[in-house]
């Protein structure tokens, strides 16, 4: 692994600051900056995590030329202005999910980082949870077989939450759901990726969340066919007015294994075997800890090491172990030890299937063919 260290300024501090102690302990990282628009919340963080080099503005930040990456984890409307911002900067980007909530900005962004040649990579953690990891290792070793279908959902109760989030259409916030259907069946330089998709709306939300987006749905749920394959995937979304516990997760059915994400936190994934007496099926599975993968001294990042909590889920081993996993194979992108992934044409089609499944939904169940960027 190279011994270079990548100087990287974090942007919100909400999630964000939980990347703070990872980047400061990768051994290819130098947690440089933290940005943040309120002066008060950035000095303490800075102050919590010993960073020196603090920013109020995001322009000031990417005129500093220390900085390398940006890693943004603001607003959902920020993050396609600030990543076409950064990339014209000249600075690598990884960002939170979504990509952004435009094909428009979603085409920009592909176009720009192919002409700076920096490196984009979407920070989507459920492609690198454990469970996610477990089911993607039993596909690529032949165990699952064939895959005959994919089924994922992103359940959550968004009330309480900031004030872009009312009435957000679900489908715009639809990765979580989406990727691991995709990333399941991708391998290296051959990314799997949506061609087309149909959405229904489903129920209706309060009246007052309405009218921001014009989006009345409480559920929206959409089947969208994966290119040059004979797979199906479906995927279901809720924000408001449903009564779930918050779940991510997706489901392989497959030839000879199928598996099945836990139905509710505490219990342990499903795996469905063909040929074994009907007791044995089916059985309850124990999913291993990944950081055997990671350097040394962040593995201890994919379990909870600490007692804050977020709002979704517990600090330090959040998502499924996933964000040690994220941070590390984004740092070797911009080294160029391996590909981004998923990379910005990938990022895309994952952002763009929520997008124009909701364009589906809104004009009752059209099918919506996906741009190819």
């Amino acid at each position: 692994m190279s011994e270079k260290k990548v100087r990287v300024a974090i942007v919100g501090l909400g999630f964000g600051a939980e990347f703070i102690p990872i980047y400061q302990a990768h051994p290819n990282a130098e947690m440089y900056a933290i940005c943040q628009r309120s002066k008060d919340k950035l000095d303490a963080c800075g102050d919590k995590f010993g960073i020196k080099k603090r920013y109020v503005s995001f322009d000031d930040l990417l005129k500093d030329p220390n900085v390398d990456a940006v890693h943004i984890n603001s607003p959902i409307p920020d993050h396609g202005p600030q990543t076409l911002a950064a990339l014209r900067a000249g600075k690598h980007v990884a960002c939170t999910v979504p990509m952004a909530t435009s094909k428009e900005q979603i085409q920009e962004i592909v176009e720009l980082q192919r002409q700076v040649n920096k490196t984009y990579m979407m920070m989507e953690t459920v492609v690198y949870a454990r469970e996610y990891l477990f089911a993607k290792d039993l596909y690529d070793r032949g165990v699952l077989g064939k895959i005959q279908f994919l089924r994922g959902s992103h359940q959550q109760d968004m009330d309480g939450w900031p004030g872009y989030w009312p009435g957000l259409p679900p489908m715009w916030y639809a990765t979580h759901c989406v990727s691991p259907c995709l990333a399941v069946m991708s391998q290296p330089g051959k990314p799997a990726l949506a061609e087309s998709v149909v959405c229904h709306g489903s129920g209706r939300i309060r009246e007052e969340y309405v009218g921001k987006y014009g989006s009345p749905f409480a559920l929206e749920t959409a089947t969208f066919k994966i290119k040059d394959t004979d797979v199906c995937a479906e995927v279901t979304r809720t924000l408001f007015d449903v009564a779930r516990q918050y779940r991510e997760s997706f489901d392989v059915t497959a030839s000879n294994v199928s598996f099945e994400w836990q139905q509710v936190e505490g219990e342990d994934p499903v795996l469905h075997m063909r040929g074994l007496p009907e007791h044995q099926i089916p059985r309850r599975v124990k999913v291993p800890d990944f950081a055997g993968r990671l350097p040394e001294p962040i593995r201890k990042f994919t379990g909870a090491i600490h007692d804050a909590t977020h709002l979704s889920f517990v600090q330090g081993g959040g998502h499924g172990g996933s964000h040690p996993h994220l941070a590390h194979h984004f740092l070797m992108a911009v080294l160029g030890e391996q590909p981004a992934f998923p990379d910005a044409p990938t990022s895309a089609n994952w952002t763009l299937v929520g997008i124009c499944a909701h364009e589906s939904a809104m004009k009752g169940g059209e099918k919506v063919q996906i741009p190819m960027y």
